[in-house]
This record gives C-alpha cells, sequence and structure tokens, in this order.
C-alpha cells in the first residue's frame, strides 16, 4: 500500500536532512505528490513517522498538523540539527535528502 511505502521510505531520511514532497513520492515510484502531503497532514504517529522532516520544494517548512503547530515543526528540525531561519531551510541543498535509486 502507498502509505506504508511512503512512511517506510520517510524513516530512512537522517537526522540531520530532510526531503520533499516529491522526492518522498519519488522514492516509492509514484507522483502523487499531494497524497504524500495528505498522508502527512493525517499521521497519526509523529513520534514514529517524523513528518516534519519533509518541506516544500524550495525549502520552506511549510504546514504542520501535529501539536505546536509550524512552531513545533521548526523546534523538531532544530533538534534533528536542521537549522531554520525565517521560515526556511538554512544550506537547504546540503540537507535535501534525496533518496537512492
Amino acid at each position: 500500500m502507498l502509505k506504508e511505502k511512503i512512511y517506510r521510505a520517510l524513516n530512512k531520511v537522517p537526522k540531520g536532512y530532510v526531503t520533499t514532497y516529491k522526492y518522498l513520492a519519488n522514492a516509492v515510484n509514484s507522483k502523487a505528490y499531494r497524497s504524500v502531503g495528505s498522508l502527512m497532514k493525517n499521521n497519526k504517529h509523529p513520534d514514529k513517522i517524523p513528518c516534519y522532516k519533509v518541506v516544500k520544494s524550495d525549502g520552506s517548512v511549510g504546514n504542520y498538523s501535529g501539536s505546536g503547530g509550524i512552531k513545533r515543526k521548526m523546534e523538531l528540525l532544530r533538534k534533528g540539527d536542521i537549522e531554520v531561519k525565517n521560515g526556511k531551510v538554512v544550506d537547504f541543498k546540503e540537507r535535501l535528502w534525496k533518496f537512492k535509486s
């Protein structure tokens, strides 16, 4: 099922890295970028599935439906060694996890 594949792929993003909706969808051979967004929004287990690591393709943090909203997402990113400034990931290109084929 697509949901499980996406969540498994997301769990492979190492500490210090983020990914995008597009890269995450591509990692499971899908073009369903919007579905990735919906799955992140409806993630019932943010403690096990780190949806906060998924950001927009321009490095913007984006939304976070978990408790605490965007402020909490930025805190989680910082705890994961990701610097955020003005709502964007600093050194985004270097911090972007693209998955290996």
